[in-house]
């Protein structure tokens, strides 16, 4: 089919919940896309840093083709080897105890929300099940996840939203402590605020929330959905800030393209949710686990090095440029934001980078979110800050003509 064509049937058949750009992507291979006609695109978005492995990986696609040749779903009334060899992986390389398996980064949310709120339950009963979380935060587009997330532009419509949340003005302890009181049980933060912004937190902030947590038996849960799976180039974001948090979730990067998510949870916290008490039909399931399984191969120790490197890499080639278009260039690995100076639109901007064939993102009010395969090559780097340096230049000609 053409773009045309496909165009025109999505806008006859699909809800048009979505802000598309006038593009159909048809095929990938590497960290660069091609459209119907054969157009390449460079692509810095990576499915919103879902296709951490890039596209048409041979490692990948083997060990989903292989699984599906096998066995797809089979429910979690009974065992099944992807899943359990899965969650031995992740908690091997994170010291975390123990994993459950969902379909997307909203509801594994929801799971650590459950958790902390059962946590409370079991050892002080009602009546303390407040969770904080932080202004400018993102945490799902379920009504209570919605609920959780610390912008009010997501706060309409949908009411009544679920209670028991209050958002903390300013990632300070001060500002935590203002507004806790003896009804809290938990505190969930992104490390990296990726919608927000990509505002990255402050270390020392976040050891002090962590000692306050513990002070205070407070669960501390750690939203890792889209810094996890190598994006900041440690397996997890929280492994670089030198805590250990009750609870991580996760998902896009997981399987690589495939719907999954989840969490892993401390010891301490393994009993909490026992038989009955938390489900999914899907979660887990030997597709999803094998592909991240694949993943968490293609992703060793020696690959998120080279995260680390191509992230300061594009971080400072992006600096080199010296717009007077940018002010900024934030995150860590490869999660990035170029924040713009004021009065130039990043929504504007993605779109003619779009045009031009490379592929990005928007976050906050001013930022260029950048989310590129972790194994984008510094070749397919090369072609996209080329991409980058030309748009840049044309609209500062622009803007002086």
């Amino acid at each position: 089919m053409t773009y045309e064509e496909i165009r025109a049937l999505d806008e006859q058949y699909v809800l048009p919940t979505y802000g598309r750009f006038p593009v159909a992507i048809d095929h990938g291979k590497g960290a660069t896309l091609y459209d119907p006609a054969g157009r390449a695109y460079i692509d810095f978005a990576s499915g919103i840093g879902v296709n951490s492995v890039g596209y048409a990986d041979p490692r990948w696609i083997a060990a989903v083709t292989e699984q599906a040749g096998k066995l797809a779903h089979v429910s979690n009334l009974f065992y099944t080897e992807p899943c359990a060899r899965l969650a031995e992986k992740l908690c091997t390389r994170t010291g975390m105890a123990a994993a459950f398996f969902a379909n997307s980064g909203a509801e594994s949310n929801e799971g650590v929300i459950k958790l902390a709120r059962k946590y409370s339950f079991d050892k002080y009963g009602e009546g303390r099940g407040t969770i904080l979380t932080l202004r400018h935060s993102f945490h799902g587009r379920t009504v209570t996840t919605l609920a959780a997330t610390g912008q009010d532009v997501f706060h309409n419509y949908f009411f009544p939203f679920t209670e028991g949340f209050r958002h903390v003005e300013a990632p300070t302890l001060d500002e935590v402590q203002a507004v806790a009181g003896h009804d809290v049980c938990a505190v969930l933060v992104e490390l990296i605020q990726g919608e927000g912004g990509v505002h990255p937190l402050d270390e020392v902030f976040v050891r002090e929330l962590e000692q306050l947590c513990a002070k205070r038996d407070w669960l501390l849960l750690v939203d890792e959905v889209q810094t996890g799976i190598g994006r900041t180039g440690s397996l997890f974001a929280f492994q670089q800030y030198g805590i250990r948090p009750h609870a991580v979730s996760f998902a896009k990067g997981i399987a690589g393209g495939l719907p999954m998510g989840g969490f892993l949870v401390r010891e301490d916290c393994r009993e909490v949710l026992g038989a009955g008490t938390h489900a999914t039909t899907f979660g887990g399931n030997p597709i999803c686990a094998a592909a991240a399984l694949a993943v968490e191969e293609i992703l060793d120790d020696a690959a998120l090095e080279a995260v680390r490197e191509k992230g300061t890499y594009l971080k400072q080639a992006i600096e080199g440029i010296g717009s007077p278009l940018v002010s900024e260039v934030r995150g860590r690995g490869l999660m990035l934001g170029v924040v713009l100076k004021e009065g130039v639109s990043h929504k504007k901007l993605a779109a003619r980078l779009i045009g031009s064939g490379l592929l990005c993102l928007t976050a906050g009010s001013d930022v260029l979110r950048l989310l590129p395969p972790l194994t984008i090559t510094i070749e397919e780097l090369d072609s996209g800050l080329a991409i980058l340096r030309r748009v840049l230049s044309d609209i500062e000609q622009e803007e002086e003509a």
